[in-house]
């Protein structure tokens, strides 16, 4: 069985958008069916179909979400620590990528037929998102595991 950084990876190299990708590399930790995280994800590919923020990030923020998430009257707390999570998540991506926007880290915009056929021509989705949808599912998981929300999740669980 693939873990999460694994199959997320084999996922977006099967054609599934970044964020789509992310989702499915959670699909079996959280119970998540595969077709509704595909349904789910894939608006938020090529950063929300704008160049905006990056839909693996998007992808792990759902994650996040997922694993803690809540609200109504009764969700505050739920949320207040959700919102943390989130936020130590992108500092820890900006960290490692200086951004959060897709079309800043790929250098271009994907969402022109000019930035499009750059990216394709120039291996961009492959050099540059393959490795970021790996960290991304890496780091969302880390986050998770380190909160006690996804037991699941654990790689060095037996």
């Amino acid at each position: 069985m693939l873990d999460i950084v694994e199959r997320a990876a084999r996922c977006f190299t099967e054609g599934y958008n970044c964020c789509q990708a992310v989702l499915l590399g959670f699909c079996g930790p959280l119970g998540l069916g595969e077709e509704l995280a595909a349904r789910l994800g894939t608006g938020f590919g090529l950063g929300m179909a704008r160049g905006g923020t990056c839909g693996a990030v998007s992808g792990a923020v759902l994650v996040l979400g997922l694993c803690g998430g809540g609200g109504g009257s009764g969700g505050a707390a739920a949320k207040a620590a959700t919102y943390a999570r989130v936020r130590y998540f992108y500092d820890r991506f900006i960290e490692r990528h200086g951004a959060l926007v897709c079309r800043d880290l790929l250098g271009l915009d994907p969402t022109t037929p000019q930035g499009l056929e750059q990216a394709v021509r120039e291996d961009r989705f492959h050099r540059v998102c393959l490795p970021l949808v790996r960290d991304v599912a890496s780091l969302a998981r880390d986050i998770a595991v380190e909160a006690g929300l996804c037991p699941a999740c654990d790689r060095t669980a037996p």
